[in-house]
């Protein structure tokens, strides 16, 4: 009877198939952490420091090299694995399955979060402030205000700084670039970055308070820490 039971889970397991990264339950929401009450709102499309936003990417956007495209263009994917180059050829989603699904939830985090400020402020994308403005990354008309990326990208950082102290100032050096990668894709305002450094923060600050979040952080960074010999 008791194998019968198992084969019927089994089945069921299979019939349900893996869960997708899209479908992880973030730790916390826009109802959760308003970022309406962190943030001061973003400059008005009109005003000098808009202008001299656009300066900086309209100048970014012919002083950049190949690299510098070749690496903001990388940096478009939302996933804890941009930080390979500093973790090793261990550092792999088939090696770490536990740490894979946990960091999944991270994004979902910042996506629940950030997107509804972004509705709520509606501040444009550079190249729909101005037809100069060519981006070499993915073109995207959500609000620009705060950046998703840079949001998640310093939120990552955080959380695997904390699990690989030894690594801190590489990781964090890493999530900043992430960041800064946005503008010089063409997609970003400087305040856009700077907004999403301190939604990272304080989302990660709000996210570590829960004991949901700590059991599983803990689990993960169990995980990574074997897997990379630490």
């Amino acid at each position: 009877m008791r194998t019968v039971a198992l084969a019927f889970l089994t089945l069921l397991a299979f019939a349900a198939g893996p869960l997708r990264a899209e479908d992880a339950k973030p730790f916390a929401t826009a109802k959760t952490i308003d970022l309406l009450a962190f943030l001061k709102p973003p400059p008005i499309n009109e005003s000098a420091q808009t202008k001299a936003e656009l300066g900086e990417v309209l100048t970014l956007q012919v002083t950049r090299s190949p690299e510098m495209e070749a690496s903001a263009q990388a940096d478009a994917v939302e996933d804890v694995w941009r930080f390979a180059t500093i973790m090793g050829p261990a550092f792999r989603a088939e090696q770490l399955p536990v740490f894979s699904a946990f960091f999944d939830r991270i994004v979902a985090t910042e996506g629940a979060v950030v997107d509804p400020a972004k509705d709520s402020w509606k501040r444009p994308r550079p190249h729909q402030l101005s037809p100069l403005v060519k981006p070499v990354v993915k073109i995207s008309n959500s609000g620009a205000y705060p950046s998703g990326h840079t949001t998640v990208g310093t939120l990552m950082g955080i959380v695997l700084s904390n699990m690989v102290p030894e690594k801190r100032a590489e990781i964090m050096a890493r999530a900043w670039a992430y960041g800064e990668n946005r503008i010089v894709g063409g997609i970003h305002f400087r305040a856009d970055i700077e907004a999403g450094r301190i939604a990272g923060s304080v989302i990660a600050a709000r996210i570590m308070e829960q004991p949901e979040f700590r059991s599983e952080y803990d689990a993960a960074r169990t995980e990574l820490r074997k897997v990379l010999g630490l």
